[in-house]
């Protein structure tokens, strides 16, 4: 049984599964095999991309993870005492099969009194930014995700889980190759890096015309975009000012890559508004999801002073574009009320991260954060907004 009752269904818009160690090279083709390879490194199993051992996660196997919800407490009163990521995560457990598999998931979610939830993968996040001189590679790659994806979980598993392929888009014709795939076999949700497209023309806003016939096939079939937080090749922006290149690592604590943590989120909603995407695809149905929320406020602000002194650059007033048609999931120590009032209620979507460390542990329990708002505006957060989003 759940830890409470509540009165609305809960449809959590960030969960996540872990991958096991052939998700990404099942189904490569034979050319690209060696691209991704898992080696051992003094004893402990470390994957390789196109041969360079990856650190951004510690243990790509899955096999022992973090917690759910070890660094709650962090999270949301900070580290006073100064101590290590390891200390504030604590000691591993082993993977579970809910983990692993959409049966026993559906499960635990019955435990935990969750409805319906998005399903994301999470060691996906690194493979775009290590292929990107190689956009033929990066499609074969993803679409070998994909096929895993759904032979082990499906992307619509009792209309209860719906798991998130992914699209990669430095070649929009595969692009849209790819999203076709995916729709014919009941994707709902896609999760697109948000982060500049590489490929033959160099990077480009995927916000741009060219990439327009991805766009409509989207807004056509209905298909919520989830910008999910991912490795978006922002430490090389960070290098230029620490001086030397380096992978971009997730679980250390480097003060100076927190200030501008957001910056691919932010420069990514921009793209879609100020490059004219959202005036050209009205109906698109765009999610942010664990990217938190500081950026919103901001953004909103710059958008405001840019059409004062240049209306004629917008089709449309940006901040209301933004208000109408961006949905943002924030982080569990953001103030959901008062990006309730930046954005409006029906813009704000419940996320747990579960069961990532940083995340809920309990999910349901993300109601508390909500006690000044109203039942109803709960009842829209913790679920109705996400399910007009994919409806059943």
């Amino acid at each position: 049984m759940p830890s409470r009752e509540l009165p609305y269904p809960l449809f959590d818009a960030d969960n996540h599964l872990y991958e096991t160690e052939d998700a990404f090279t099942r189904h490569l083709p034979k050319e690209y095999q060696g691209a991704i390879e898992y080696v051992q490194v003094r004893g402990r199993t470390k994957i390789a991309i196109q041969g360079r051992i990856s650190e951004y996660i510690p243990n790509p196997t899955f096999e022992k993870v973090a917690r759910p919800g070890a660094q709650e407490d962090y999270f949301r009163h900070g580290n006073p005492e100064g101590k290590s990521y390891r200390e504030i995560v604590g000691k591993p457990i082993e993977s579970i099969p809910a983990f692993r598999e959409p049966g026993p998931r559906l499960e635990l979610m019955n435990e935990q009194g969750i409805e319906r939830a998005l399903m994301f993968p999470t060691l996906a996040s690194l493979l775009e930014e290590r292929m990107r001189d190689d956009p033929e590679l990066t499609h074969a790659a993803v679409h070998a995700l994909n096929r895993w994806l759904e032979e082990v979980w499906s992307f619509n598993y009792q209309d209860r889980i719906f798991t998130a392929p992914v699209i990669t888009l430095p070649i929009v014709e595969e692009a849209v190759r790819e999203l076709e795939w995916c729709l014919e076999r009941g994707a709902r949700v896609v999760l697109v890096r948000p982060a500049p497209a590489y490929g033959v023309h160099g990077p480009r806003s995927i916000a741009l015309p060219e990439f327009d016939p991805f766009w409509k096939l989207v807004q056509d079939s209905g298909t919520l975009v989830a910008f999910h937080s991912s490795d978006s090749g922002y430490q090389r922006y960070t290098a230029d000012w620490e001086g030397k290149q380096r992978e971009y690592l997730p679980f250390t604590l480097q003060p100076f890559r927190e200030i501008g943590q957001w910056r691919a989120i932010e420069d990514t909603v921009a793209s879609l508004i100020c490059h004219g995407c959202l005036s050209r695809f009205p109906d698109l149905k765009i999610a942010t999801i664990e990217t938190g929320s500081s950026w919103v406020g901001p953004l909103l602000e710059k958008l405001a002073v840019i059409h004062k002194k240049m209306p004629q650059g917008f089709q449309e007033d940006p901040v209301e574009q933004m208000r109408r048609m961006i949905h943002v999931s924030p982080f569990i120590e953001d103030d959901m009320a008062a990006l309730a009032d930046l954005l409006g209620t029906d813009r704000v979507l419940f996320g747990s991260d579960f069961p990532h460390p940083e995340g809920k542990a309990d999910p349901i329990t993300h109601v508390d954060d909500l006690a000044t708002l109203s039942d109803e505006a709960k009842a829209k957060i913790m679920g109705g907004n996400l399910s007009r989003l994919i409806p059943v």
